[in-house]
């Protein structure tokens, strides 16, 4: 559920924000003097909605729609093909992520959320309010660029433009530009094709621009930063099973979690999912360290079926299972780092007969879900953790970038690398949701621009075709919608 703080705050502010306006509004001294200097600023205010328009920038995108006349013909008429092939495919994406919902729905599975291509983001519910700055400023400039797309080419196209504009639905900001709507219906369907389009263009652009950044970064950053040795531990939180003398610190560099190798924080998120869903593995010890180091102890079987052997006072030993070579299964309680600590990985009593020496393959037997792991973070002893491997990607956060001295901040690689996820995401959504053909949004006027330029001679009657477009609409409009419902109730409500 969303969190009742957020929301009291989000309508506490804007039940004051329209209060304040409504008793401006009918205050008969400051009405007068409020209007105006709302017209004056180009701010207009209602329920749950504020936008300030200007015409600052107008020159500004005069000479951006003049420039290179050519060059924005093709660049337009690029954006043109891609807006057309964007609207059948973000019908199909919406419909198959309207599929996967369905089915994760019918069949409560807990599908992961990567799983679906599309998802309802909520702040405070699936985005952490840590990340909501980035969430924002990574909304706006993709919005700026999406209208900042349909202003150049409006005046390419000699469409006169008003203004350009910012506003605030709820918590979510955007951008706008105000057109001449008469110019726009008398040029051709074509022209209003590359106006309509240019939107969805420059979003995919700049995704694909946030993408190369992205994959360029360690270039870009060498001469600062180093990569390719390990993950660097930039934050262990207070109450990280990491946290401690033994732990994780602010500056080492992880280099392997059991026999996974760690080059980078991929690498990291990787290993821990692996772990967290392959079996436990075990480690090679000689029949007779076996011998000395266990000690008898009463075994008894846990709630969840898994056998302990260890008193749970015990904060160094742990309960291992291991194979006889007569296949008569048996737990051992042994001191956790003197078995691990220079021992080889092993699955079976096979993968540790080396030398004729005998020895087993003894096995961490813990709760399900619970792990034993071997952290290395060369020079400092390696770290025992046992718990989910999640907890670990939860509390601990990392970097792949190095820096080269001490002077250097550990935080500015991640910032640039998240920003950099965060557009490439909601630029490619923006995309996606605009190009869909629903009413309101840029997809209404593509389609029908569309429809005017390739059906008029084929359904002559110009009601027909409105009728075809109003139909297309109607579905792209419920397709959205139900996408929009199931998303949020998955969201919050399960």
């Amino acid at each position: 559920m969303i969190p009742i703080s957020v929301v009291v705050c989000v309508l506490g502010g804007w039940c004051a924000i329209y209060l304040a306006d409504t008793l401006l509004k009918s205050s008969s001294s400051l009405k007068a003097s409020y209007e105006d200097w709302l017209v004056n600023y180009g701010l207009s205010v209602s329920p749950f909605h504020m936008r300030w328009q200007t015409a600052l920038f107008n020159r500004q995108f005069y000479n951006w729609g003049r420039w290179k006349p050519r060059f924005l013909y093709l660049w337009f008429s690029m954006g043109m093909v891609f807006g057309i092939a964007a609207m059948f495919g973000s019908v199909i994406l919406l419909g198959k992520t309207l599929m996967q919902t369905l089915t994760q729905m019918l069949t409560e599975a807990p599908t992961a959320p990567n799983d679906r291509m599309l998802q309802v983001v909520v702040p405070g519910v699936n985005l952490p309010v840590s990340q909501l700055t980035y969430f924002f400023s990574a909304i706006l400039i993709s919005g700026v660029i999406h209208e900042v797309g349909h202003g150049v080419a409006a005046i390419r196209e000699q469409v006169r433009f008003n203004g350009f504009g910012i506003f605030i639905f709820i918590v979510y900001p955007g951008a706008f530009v105000d057109l001449f709507t008469t110019h726009l219906q008398l040029i051709s369907p074509v022209q209003q094709l590359r106006i309509f389009c240019a939107g969805v263009w420059h979003n995919f652009v700049l995704g694909v621009v946030s993408f190369m950044v992205l994959f360029l970064l360690p270039a870009f950053l060498f001469p600062f930063y180093y990569t390719g040795v390990g993950a660097f531990v930039t934050e262990v939180t207070e109450d990280s099973p990491a946290n401690g003398p033994r732990g994780l610190f602010v500056g080492d560099i992880v280099t392997s979690l059991q026999d996974c190798p760690i080059y980078g924080v991929e690498d990291w998120n990787s290993c821990l999912g692996d772990l967290s869903q392959k079996s436990q593995i075990g480690y090679c010890i000689n029949a007779a360290t076996l011998q000395q180091l266990s000690f008898p102890a009463r075994v008894y079987r846990r709630l969840d079926g898994t056998v302990e052997c260890c008193s749970n006072n015990s904060l160094t030993d742990i309960c291992f299972s291991y194979n006889t070579n007569l296949d008569s299964h048996r737990y051992a309680c042994l001191p956790a780092r003197k078995v691990i600590e220079a021992s080889k990985v092993c699955r079976t009593n096979a993968d540790c007969q080396k030398d004729f020496v005998p020895s087993f393959c003894v096995t961490p037997s813990l709760e399900n879900q619970t792990r034993l792991i071997r952290v290395k973070h060369p020079p400092h002893m390696d770290m025992l953790f046992v718990g989910h491997p999640m907890h670990l990607q939860y509390t601990v956060s990392l970097s792949s970038f190095v820096p080269r001295h001490n002077f250097l901040s550990i935080d500015l690689p991640v910032v640039i690398e998240t920003f950099c996820k965060y557009l490439i995401s909601l630029s490619g959504a923006l995309a996606v949701i605009n190009a869909v053909p629903c009413f309101a949004l840029d997809g209404q006027w593509i389609l029908n621009s569309f429809l005017e330029a390739t059906l008029s001679s084929l359904i002559v009657e110009k009601q027909n075709r409105e009728l075809v477009g109003f139909l297309i609409l109607l579905a792209g409009s419920t397709l959205l919608a139900a996408n929009v419902a199931l998303g949020l109730w998955m969201v919050t409500a399960r």
